[in-house]
C-alpha cells in the first residue's frame, strides 16, 4: 500500500519545510521584548484609575561602517577636468553670498541647462547694476560665449561682435587671448567642404594668424597653430582638386597655376606628393606637345629640355623632401623612364619626411561617418607637427605661366633675341631695394640756366618775311666739361603758297584716307498739301446740323425698329407698318 504525500517529491517538501523555517525566525527576531509597569492613580471624586506602561528595550544603534570599496575616489582625468575648470572660472566658489556673484553663478547655470536667453539677461543686470564688480570682465566674456554655444548664423554672427568687443575692452586681459580664438572658431565651425564657397575658410586663416601674432605666450597657441593647420589642408584641397579638373581638359597653363601655388602656399599638405607628380606630368605634357611642332631641330631642341627640367625638378622634388609619402614610387619610376639618375635622400631629409607623415592621424569608422553624414571638410589626415606659414606666397597665376611659356617659346627660337633685350632693359632697383646706380660713363647733369624766352613775331611779320623764327634758351655751362642742357621752342612758319610738310614721325593721320568734302545736304522735301475727299454740300442729311442750331435726335428706320426704343421688331410685328 502506497502512502500519499502532499508534496510530489521529497526534494520539494524540503524546500518547503526550509521556506516555513526562515519565516517562523523571521518572525520570532521581529517580536519586541515588552516590559510594563502599572501605577494606579485616585481621582478627585475617590475613584481609581490604574495606567500601564509598557516599553520595548532599544537595541544599541551601530554605526554605519563606511566600507572602503565605497569611498568615491576621483580618477586622473576628473582631477584634471577640476584643475581645468578651476583655472577657466577662478572665481568660482568665492563669495558667493555676494549678489554679483549670485547672478553670475545663476546665469553660468542657465547656460549649461541650455538657456541662453535668461542667462544673457541676469549677465546683463549684473553689468548695469554692479558697474565696479569684479564680475566684469568675466560676465562680458560669458555673454560672447553663449552666443557661441547656442549656435546658428545669427547667434555666431552676435558671438563675433561680442568677442571683438571684448578684445577692445579688454586688450590686455589673458582671455584676450581667449576671445580671439573663439572669433576663429566660429569660422571654422561655419568651414564648407573645399568644392563650395571657401569664404569662412580664408576668414578662419586671418583669424588664427592674428591669434598666433598677437598672443605668442598664450596656452591657446599650440591649439591655434593646429587649427591654422586643418585650415590650410582644407584651402591646398581646394587648389589641388581644381588643377586636377583642368588636367583632364588638358589646360596646362592652368593646371601648372594651380598646382605650383600649392607648392608654394601650402608646404605640409597631405598629398604634397600626388600635387608635385601632377605639375611634373603637366609640364612633360607640354614637352610632348612641343615635339608634335614642325619647328626648327635646334629651337624645338631647347625647348623641350627647358619643360624637362621644370619636371625632372619637380619628380626630384618628392623624391628626396617626400620619402615617406605614399606615392613616392610614381616619381622613382617616372625619372627611370627619362633615363635619368634616382638621387638619393640625406638622413636629415628623411627623418623630416617621415616625422611629418608619422604626425598625420589615421582614418577611423567615426571619421568616415561624421564626413558621411555631416558637411564639413576633410581634416583627418591634416599634420600634426610644424610650423604652420604665417604668409601667403604670391599665387601663381594661369595668365602668367602662358606668357612664360610664350616667352620660352621665342627665346628658344631667337636665341639672340634674349641678350638684346636683356641689354636694353635697365634694372628698376638693387638687391637691397634702392634705385640703381647709374653708368659709370654717364656724367650726373647739373642745374639748368633760367629760361631766357625772345620775344616772338606776330604771324603777319613772320609770313610776310617767310622766314623761321627760333626762340630758345641758352645751354648752360657744365662744371663736368661738355655736358648740356637746354630746352627751346621753335616756332616755324612757312612761306606763302608752300606746302606744309608735317613731321608726324611716321604715323598716320587720324581720319579717312579720302579727305574730299562731302556735298551739301538737301533740303528736305515739302509735305504735300491735304485733299478734302469729300466736296462741300454733299454731306449726308442725317448727319446735317439742324437750322436752328440744336443737335437732334439721330434718325431711324420705323421699318425695322420700334418707335419706343428703337429695338428690332420681332414676330408679326414686322407686318406693322405703325
Amino acid at each position: 500500500m502506497t502512502e500519499r504525500s502532499f508534496f510530489p517529491g521529497f526534494k520539494a517538501g524540503v524546500v518547503a519545510g526550509l521556506a516555513v523555517a526562515g519565516l517562523m525566525l523571521a518572525s520570532l527576531q521581529g517580536v519586541a521584548q515588552v516590559t510594563g509597569s502599572s501605577q494606579t492613580t485616585t481621582d478627585a471624586a475617590g475613584q481609581q484609575h490604574e495606567s500601564v506602561t509598557m516599553t520595548a528595550p532599544m537595541g544599541k544603534k551601530k554605526k554605519d561602517k563606511i566600507i572602503k570599496e565605497d569611498k568615491i575616489v576621483q580618477s586622473k582625468d576628473t582631477k584634471k577636468q577640476l584643475r581645468k575648470d578651476k583655472k577657466i572660472e577662478p572665481l568660482a566658489g568665492q563669495d558667493s553670498k555676494l549678489p554679483d556673484k549670485q547672478l553670475y553663478d545663476k546665469a553660468q547655470a542657465a547656460v549649461k541647462k541650455g538657456h541662453y536667453d535668461v542667462a544673457r539677461l541676469d549677465l546683463q543686470t549684473l553689468l548695469n547694476t554692479y558697474p565696479d564688480s569684479q564680475y566684469q570682465m568675466r560676465a562680458k566674456l560669458a555673454i560672447a560665449d553663449s552666443w557661441y554655444k547656442e549656435g546658428g548664423t545669427a547667434a555666431l554672427t552676435q558671438a563675433e561682435s561680442e568677442y571683438a568687443d571684448f578684445r577692445v575692452f579688454f586688450p590686455n586681459a589673458p582671455e584676450a587671448a581667449e576671445a580671439q580664438m573663439r572669433i576663429g572658431d566660429i569660422y571654422f565651425r561655419q568651414m564648407d567642404k573645399p568644392d563650395r564657397d571657401y569664404t569662412k575658410a580664408t576668414h578662419a586663416e586671418e583669424e588664427y594668424r592674428r591669434m598666433l601674432t598677437d598672443y605668442p605666450d598664450s596656452v591657446l597657441v599650440p591649439q591655434a597653430k593646429q587649427r591654422l593647420r586643418e585650415v590650410q589642408e582644407m584651402l591646398a584641397s581646394r587648389e589641388s582638386e581644381i588643377g586636377s579638373f583642368y588636367s583632364t581638359r588638358s589646360n596646362w597653363p592652368a593646371t601648372i597655376a594651380r598646382y605650383q601655388t600649392v607648392v608654394d602656399t601650402y608646404p605640409q599638405y597631405s598629398h604634397m606628393d600626388d600635387v608635385l607628380i601632377g605639375l611634373g606630368d603637366a609640364y612633360e605634357a607640354e614637352a610632348r606637345y612641343v615635339r608634335t611642332l614642325k619647328l626648327p631641330e635646334a629651337g624645338k631642341a631647347r625647348l623641350e629640355k627647358t619643360y624637362d627640367d621644370q619636371a625632372i625638378a619637380a619628380y626630384r622634388k618628392v623624391v628626396l623632401e617626400h620619402s615617406a609619402a605614399p606615392h613616392v614610387e610614381d616619381a622613382r619610376d617616372r625619372l627611370a623612364a627619362m633615363n635619368l639618375p634616382i638621387p638619393t635622400p640625406t638622413p636629415e631629409q628623411v627623418a623630416a619626411s617621415v616625422a611629418l607623415e608619422n604626425s598625420r592621424a589615421q582614418y577611423r569608422l567615426v571619421d568616415r561617418a561624421s564626413l558621411l553624414f555631416f558637411h564639413k571638410p576633410d581634416v583627418v589626415t591634416a599634420a600634426r607637427s610644424g610650423e604652420p606659414p604665417l604668409t601667403d606666397a604670391k599665387p601663381t597665376l594661369a595668365p602668367e605661366v602662358t606668357n612664360k611659356i610664350i616667352a620660352d617659346f621665342t627665346a628658344a627660337l631667337n636665341p639672340n633675341a634674349a641678350p638684346a633685350a636683356a641689354t636694353a632693359a635697365k634694372p628698376a632697383a638693387d638687391a637691397d631695394g634702392t634705385a640703381a646706380a647709374p653708368a659709370a660713363d654717364a656724367a650726373a647733369p647739373v642745374a639748368a640756366a633760367p629760361l631766357q624766352l625772345q620775344e616772338v613775331p606776330s604771324a603777319d611779320a613772320a609770313e610776310s618775311t617767310g622766314s623761321a623764327v627760333m626762340t630758345n634758351v641758352p645751354a648752360a655751362t657744365s662744371t663736368g666739361g661738355g655736358a648740356t642742357n637746354s630746352m627751346g621752342v621753335e616756332i616755324v612758319s612757312h612761306p606763302a603758297g608752300a606746302a606744309a610738310v608735317e613731321d608726324s614721325g611716321g604715323l598716320k593721320p587720324v581720319g579717312p584716307p579720302n579727305s574730299t568734302p562731302l556735298p551739301a545736304i538737301e533740303k528736305a522735301a515739302g509735305a504735300p498739301d491735304q485733299v478734302n475727299d469729300i466736296q462741300p454740300g454733299t454731306q449726308p442729311a442725317a448727319e446735317a446740323a439742324a437750322a436752328n442750331g440744336k443737335k437732334g435726335k439721330p434718325g431711324f428706320d420705323k421699318a425695322d425698329e420700334s418707335s419706343s426704343k428703337h429695338k428690332k421688331k420681332k414676330g408679326l410685328d414686322k407686318l406693322n407698318p405703325f
